[in-house]
C-alpha cells in the first residue's frame, strides 16, 4: 500500500508529507500522537486547572446567549456538574447559540482558561461518545485532524510494517507487549490500560536503542593519556587559587583527577548552576594537563564568553606558569597567523576560542584535554572534530560543561557516553536573586526603581525577545525599547543597546563599557544570556517573559546577583505556572525539571519534528523506565561481541539513531 492510495492524499499533501520525511505507510504509522482527547473520565468542575484540557459532564443552566463585540460574535452559556458552575464560551461560532437548550444534559471537552477573571472553557467540543481519541501535530498543508484520518485508514493495513525488534527474552523479562500491538494501541487505544502498556513498550524501545546508539557513537574504553600527576599537584592547584574551593568543587575535581590518571580517555559532563564555579574546576584539569606537558583547548559558543574565559584564565592560571591565548574566527590575518603559530608550537598551553578551534588550519602541538563550555550549544560532531585534532592514536580527555541544569532523567539518556559530575552548591557570598512578576500597569514604578538603583551606582539589564519590530510577532523589540527609554522614562540615565546580529566589535565595545560601569542600563536580546559577568548589575528586567522558556529565564536571571548587593529579576507579563515556578526557587535543577514537565521532552531538547521526538516522547520523563532500559543496556553490552542478539540490537540502534546523534545538540 502506498501513501497515494489513501483517501484525501493528493499531489500537494503527498509533497508535504515527503518534505516532512514521511514517504511510506510505515513512516506515517510511525508518527505518534502528541496527546489524547480523553472523554472516558469526566473531571469535576472544582478540580479543573487553568491551561489543561479536560472533559466535563453535566447540564446547562440556561439557554445560550449570543452577543457581538466589535464585530466578534460571542456565545456564552452557564454549565454545571451539580457541584460547581462553569462558563462555556465560543468565539466567532454564532451557530452554537442554536445548538443547545436549557437543562440539556451535555458532555464537553476543551481547554480551561482564565477569561474575565474566572475559569471558563473556550470553544469546547461537544462529546457524543466517550473514547480516547489521538491528537497529532499538524504538518505543512496537513492539519492534525487530516493526518489523523490518514493514519486511521493506514492502521487497518499495519501487518508487516512493524516486525518485532526485541528478543522474546527481553519482552518476557520486562513484561512488554509486541511492537505491532503497541503501535495499534497507540493510534487506536481500547482503554487507558492498553494505552499505557503501548506507551511503555514504545518508550522502552526508544530509550533502549537510543542509549545503545550513544554507547556505540562514543567508545568509552578508548585509551587516553595517563597524566603523570599526583595528589600533590592537586593540592598545589588548590593552594595557588585566590579563593577556597567549595566541597562540591573539590569532589568534582577529585573525580576528574581519577579520570586523568587511570589511562582511559576521560569523557565527563560537568554540570552546575550559573555561578557555581565550574570554570575553576575546569582550570584544575588544565593545570593537571599542563603539569604532564599536555596542551588544552577550551571551546565557547560566543566570542564574548571566550574573551571572558581568557580574562579569568590570565587571572588564575598565568600565576601558575600557564600561558593561554585566544583564537577567534574574525581575527585579522596577522593576528590569526600569530595565534596559529603559538598553538602549533605549544607556546600556548591553553587555547581558548569559538568554533575557530576546529577549523582545518589549526594544528595543535600535543593536545591532551578538550573542554567545551555551554555544552548544549555544541553538537557531538563538533566535540569529535576538536578531539580528532590530537596527534597520534590516543584520544584527548574530554570535559563538557553545562550551566543549563539537566534533569536526571535526561542526563541519563543524553549523556550515556559520559560520566556526570554535578556541582550542586554555590560559593559563599552569592546572594540569591529575588524574582517578581510585574504586570504592565506597574511599569512606571519599575522604571522608578531602576532610576533609584542607578543613583546608588547599580546597573540593570533589560532583555527583549526581539531585535526589531516584526510583522510576525507582537513581542517587545530591543531597538524600539532602547529609543523609547532613551528619550522617555530613563532619559537621564546612560543607556546602551546590544543584540546578536550587531557587528562584533560594536557588540563587544558596548558590553565592555557596561562591564566597566560606563552605562546604567543595557537594553539587549538574549545575546547576554552567557558570558557576561557584571558584578555591578543588580537588576534584570525581562520583557514579555511568557515568551521565554523557563530554563532560559533562569539563565538570564543568572546575569545578576554576582556581587554582594541584593539583586532582583523582574518578569514583565501575566502570572502563569512557569513564571510562578521561577519566583519560587533559585535552584536550576528544580527549574529544569519543571521546564521538562511543562514543555515536554521534545521542546526541552529542541528536537521535536512532527510528533517524532528523539529519543521520542514516551518514557523520557519516566525515571523508572529509564533505569530499566539502562539495566537492559548493561546486560546487552555484557554479552560477547559476537553474540547474535547483541549484534542485531546494536545494528538496529545504529540504524535508528546514529545520524541524529552525530548532529544532536540540546536547545
Amino acid at each position: 500500500m502506498e501513501l497515494s492510495d489513501l483517501k484525501g492524499v493528493g499531489k500537494v499533501r503527498l509533497q508535504s508529507l515527503t518534505r516532512a520525511g514521511i514517504v511510506s505507510i510505515k513512516d506515517l504509522l510511525g508518527i505518534m500522537p502528541v496527546s489524547y482527547m480523553d472523554t472516558t473520565s469526566p473531571v469535576r468542575v472544582k478540580d479543573l486547572a487553568e491551561g489543561h484540557e479536560a472533559c466535563v459532564e453535566g447540564c446547562l443552566q440556561g439557554a445560550p446567549r449570543l452577543r457581538y463585540l466589535k464585530g466578534l460574535s460571542i456565545v456564552q452559556v452557564q454549565f454545571t456538574d451539580g457541584e460547581a458552575p462553569l462558563r462555556l464560551t465560543w468565539f466567532n461560532q454564532p451557530w452554537m447559540a442554536r445548538q443547545f437548550h436549557k437543562d440539556e444534559a451535555v458532555v464537553f471537552y476543551g481547554r480551561v482558561q482564565n477569561y474575565g477573571g474566572s475559569l471558563c472553557m473556550l470553544n469546547p467540543q461537544r462529546v457524543t461518545f466517550k473514547a480516547l481519541t489521538p491528537k497529532y501535530a499538524a504538518i505543512e498543508n496537513v492539519p492534525g485532524k487530516v493526518l489523523a484520518g490518514f493514519i486511521a485508514q493506514a492502521i487497518d493495513h499495519i501487518d508487516g510494517y512493524f516486525p518485532e525488534t526485541l528478543p522474546q527474552r527481553i519482552l518476557d523479562d520486562y513484561g512488554l507487549s509486541s511492537r505491532n500491538e503497541a503501535v495499534i494501541q497507540a493510534h487506536r487505544p481500547t482503554d487507558c490500560t492498553t494505552l499505557a502498556a503501548a506507551q511503555r513498550r514504545i518508550g522502552f524501545e526508544n530509550l533502549l536503542f537510543y542509549q545503545l546508539a550513544v554507547r556505540l557513537t562514543h567508545k568509552r574504553e578508548e585509551a587516553g593519556h595517563r597524566l603523570n600527576v599526583t595528589s600533590k599537584d592537586l593540592s598545589a592547584f588548590r593552594a595557588a587559587l585566590p579563593f577556597e574551593l567549595t566541597s562540591a568543587q573539590s569532589k568534582t575535581l577529585e573525580e576528574i583527577f581519577c579520570d586523568l590518571t587511570c589511562g582511559r580517555s576521560m569523557n565527563r559532563l560537568l554540570q552546575g548552576d550559573v555561578g557555581s564555579g565550574k570554570t575553576a574546576v575546569a582550570f584544575g584539569a588544565v593545570y593537571l594537563a599542563f603539569r604532564s606537558g599536555l596542551q588544552s583547548a577550551m571551546m565557547a559558543p560566543t566570542e564574548i564568553l571566550a574573551r571572558q574565559h581568557v580574562a579569568t584564565a590570565e587571572k588564575l592560571l598565568a600565576p601558575m606558569g600557564i600561558r593561554c591565548g585566544l583564537l577567534l574566527g574574525g581575527m585579522r590575518a596577522k593576528e590569526r597567523r600569530e595565534a596559529l603559530a603559538n598553538v602549533e608550537s605549544g607556546e600556548w598551553q591553553l587555547v581558548i576560542g569559538t568554533h575557530a578551534l576546529i577549523s582545518g588550519s589549526v594544528k595543535y602541538r600535543n593536545l591532551g584535554l578538550v573542554i567545551t563550555d555551554e555544552q548544549h550549544r555544541f553538537g557531538v560532531r563538533q566535540r569529535k572534530i576538536l578531539g580528532d585534532k590530537a596527534a597520534g592514536d590516543i584520544r584527548p580527555h574530554v570535559l563538557v560543561m553545562s550551566a543549563t541544569p539537566i534533569p536526571r532523567t535526561l542526563a541519563l539518556i543524553l549523556y550515556g557516553d559520559l560520566d556526570v559530575s554535578t556541582i550542586d552548591s554555590m560559593p559563599p557570598g552569592r546572594t540569591p536573586v529575588q524574582t517578581r512578576i510585574v504586570p504592565d500597569n506597574k511599569r512606571g514604578q519599575l522604571y522608578g526603581y531602576i532610576r533609584e538603583a542607578a543613583a546608588r551606582g547599580e546597573q540593570a539589564f533589560l532583555v527583549c525577545p526581539l531585535v526589531e519590530e516584526s510583522l510576525m510577532s507582537e513581542g517587545k523589540n530591543a531597538t524600539d525599547m532602547y529609543e523609547d527609554l532613551r528619550t522617555g522614562a530613563l532619559k537621564d540615565l546612560r543607556l546602551g543597546l546590544t543584540y546578536g546580529s550587531q557587528p562584533s566589535a560594536e557588540k563587544e565595545e558596548t558590553i565592555a563599557r557596561f562591564s566597566r560601569g560606563e552605562m546604567d542600563v543595557l537594553v539587549s536580546t538574549t545575546v547576554i544570556e552567557v558570558g557576561v559577568d557584571v558584578p555591578g548589575a543588580t537588576i534584570m528586567v525581562i520583557e514579555d517573559a511568557n515568551r521565554f522558556g523557563l530554563s532560559q529565564l533562569h539563565q538570564l536571571r543568572g546575569r545578576v546577583g554576582r556581587g554582594k548587593k541584593p539583586s532582583w529579576c523582574f518578569l514583565l507579563g501575566e502570572p502563569n505556572e512557569r513564571l510562578t515556578a521561577l519566583c519560587a526557587t533559585n535552584d536550576g535543577f528544580v527549574i529544569a525539571q519543571k521546564d521538562l514537565d511543562l514543555r515536554g521532552p521534545g521542546e526541552f531538547l529542541g528536537t521535536r519534528q512532527h510528533g517524532r521526538i528523539m529519543p521520542e516522547a514516551y518514557g523520557v520523563t519516566d525515571l523508572k523506565l529509564i533505569e530499566e532500559t539502562r539495566s537492559c543496556v548493561e546486560g546487552i553490552v555484557a554479552l560477547p561481541q559476537e553474540d547474535l542478539e547483541r549484534i542485531q540490537l546494536e545494528q538496529t540502534a545504529v540504524n535508528k539513531y546514529r545520524t541524529a546523534l552525530e548532529n544532536a545538540a540540546m536547545n
